[in-house]
């Protein structure tokens, strides 16, 4: 196994990340049933994922960081789609 280089690392986490909170966005254009911005958001997924699937399968490693921004891409973007401005509580009725 090669050595990590520890911006190949962060790129990984921050591309799963951003990756898994476009595909939270898709599934909610979807689920809103808005065509243009489901499309948007499915090309804006598979762009990203890019850099991480070459990124990782150079090293096994980096699936460690794929999988970290991965939950933390879906973990802040869910958070953020269930805020709801003004009760402060997040949940919707």
């Amino acid at each position: 196994m090669t050595a990590i280089d520890p911006l190949v690392a962060l790129g990984v986490l921050i591309a799963t990340g951003v990756t898994d909170a476009a595909y939270v966005f898709f599934n909610a254009a979807v689920g809103a049933r808005q065509r243009v911005r489901a499309a948007n958001w499915s090309a804006i997924w598979y762009l990203l994922s890019a850099f991480a699937v070459i990124s990782y399968t150079q090293n096994a490693f980096y699936v460690t960081f794929a999988a970290l921004g991965s939950w933390l891409g879906a973990y802040v973007s869910v958070a953020w789609l269930s805020r709801r401005p003004g009760d402060g509580t997040g949940r919707h009725p």
